[in-house]
């Protein structure tokens, strides 16, 4: 079973603070016609020390942004560059959103309370620095998700409906709007990086270094790595590590990001911001979330090759303050991270004990191949097979009838017709009730399911020495 986020008094930690000379601007937050509580995550904000707030406290906090006692005394919109399909843009920053709060959680991390939708910043680009309904609920939706498939993810802490007319080109306008805060493990991304690197700014890199070291710590690199004692060194295989199992996560969740450009990935390793995304309805590789991906660049079977070059693009940053082959070094280690995370997950998700051999890599190609032949989706394979049940006559069913299933395992969910699914057309049935009807139901009775998934699955695995965190076409072939 998955244990609930640890309760914790509220204790705000705003260490940004430190920073916020260079890495970011003071903002304000937009002055909304309206205030409409949609959606509150009690879960995590008890671990955070948040869920005794009424509901006049959380709009006034999370709608009206009134800062928390000892926390921001200003939002902070944050500087970055980045790479959006490959093309380096100096022009980024947080457009439509900020970093509202600091605090930790019952395991003593630093977290964050950052926004979408809340106004206009230096960075918004011409944009009106909103966010539509429709885009919170999905956030709702995909984080509660990829959080019960055990994908470090962020988690949609509040919706507050704004009362705003919106024009996109990508939905129905005019739409409602919304303000929506999410809660992650950091903001730091690999594009923070690179806006120093761009401009030179040494010193402040090194403070950024020391910054991730120390409130997203994880293990040293391996005993025979060049530069093992090097700050950004250790930095790099740290990052390395998390988002090569990131990429693991997604593939085993059968979820496809759709826009993982370098300033959307987040150093502690935690997916994040979530617009064009897709569940696969089938199994395929080439399968594309953004509609404006014409090429395929992030197509699920090619989220690793990817996430791989993203962390390349840090490696060049970190070049300011580390030697190239420690750092090469670092990079090259993905590919077998990737592998050994995918395995790890796969038969986590399957219900079933590892062999520790060849034979689990086969049994993933295998499971491929099987999918691909029968028309299948992630979500019926591991559901139709969990604990090795009902073995299919092919070589995945003949390998997968030597495993055993996990100690404990019962029928529970498994039980049921079918697992819950995020497919595009669930997604837009449940928008559609909350557009037409303005009816909830839909979209609260999917959660529940939802996390009747996650406590069925409990916790994901995670690499030794790890904290545990609530190209190629095949998803078992190695990265570059």
């Amino acid at each position: 079973m998955r244990s609930e986020p640890q309760a914790s008094p509220y204790r705000p930690d705003p260490l940004i603070a430190n920073l916020s000379d260079w890495i970011a601007d003071a903002v304000r937050a937009a002055d909304f016609p309206r205030h409409i509580l949609r959606f509150r995550n009690d879960r995590w904000a008890g671990a955070v020390g948040l869920s005794g707030l009424s509901d006049e406290e959380w709009l006034r906090h999370f709608g009206h942004f009134d800062p928390l006692r000892g926390n921001l005394p200003e939002p902070l919109a944050q500087r970055y560059h980045g790479h959006q399909f490959r093309n380096y843009n100096p022009e980024l920053g947080d457009g439509r959103g900020f970093l509202f709060a600091q605090l930790r959680d019952g395991s003593d991390r630093l977290l964050d309370l950052g926004t979408k939708g809340s106004g206009q910043t230096p960075w918004s680009r011409q944009g009106d620095g909103r966010l539509t309904l429709k885009g919170a609920v999905r956030e709702i939706l995909a984080t509660e998700m990829l959080e019960a498939l055990g994908v470090n993810t962020s988690k949609t802490f509040s919706v507050i409906e704004t009362g705003e007319e919106l024009w996109r080109g990508d939905e129905p306008s005019p739409t409602r709007s919304a303000v929506l805060v999410r809660l992650s493990h950091g903001h730091i991304r690999i594009g923070t990086f690179q806006r120093l690197a761009a401009l030179r700014k040494p010193e402040e890199m090194k403070q950024l270094v020391a910054y991730c070291l120390e409130n997203f710590p994880g293990p040293l690199p391996p005993e025979d790595a060049p530069g093992r004692d090097e700050p950004a060194v250790i930095l790099l295989h740290q990052v390395v590590e998390r988002l090569a199992d990131l990429a693991a996560s997604y593939m085993v969740a059968g979820f496809v990001h759709g826009v993982l450009n370098s300033d959307n990935m987040n150093i502690s390793g935690e997916s994040f911001d979530y617009g064009p995304w897709r569940w696969l309805p089938l199994w395929d590789p080439s399968f594309t979330a953004a509609y404006f991906d014409h090429s395929g660049l992030y197509s699920f079977g090619r989220q690793g090759e990817a996430i791989h070059w993203n962390c390349g693009q840090l490696a060049v940053a970190l070049r300011q303050l580390a030697e190239t082959e420690p750092l090469v070094f670092a990079l090259e280690r993905f590919g077998g991270l990737f592998q050994s995370a995918l395995v790890r997950r796969f038969l986590w998700r399957l219900g079933v004990e590892p062999h520790g051999t060849e034979t689990d890599l086969a049994l993933l190609a295998a499971a491929e191949q099987h999918m691909h032949d029968a028309a299948l989706g992630p979500d019926a394979l591991f559901f139709a097979h969990r604990g090795g049940r009902n073995p299919p006559e092919d070589e995945f069913g003949a390998l997968l009838a030597d495993y055993q299933p996990v100690e404990g395992e019962a029928d529970g969910l498994w039980s049921e017709a079918g697992p819950p699914t995020l497919v595009i057309e669930e997604v837009e049935r449940i928008w559609a009730a909350i557009d037409i009807n303005d009816d909830w139901s839909p979209l609260a009775d999917k959660v529940a399911a939802i996390r009747q998934l996650g406590q069925a699955l409990g916790e994901a695995p995670v690499a030794e020495g790890h904290f545990a965190q609530n190209g190629s076409n095949s998803v078992i072939s190695p990265m570059p």
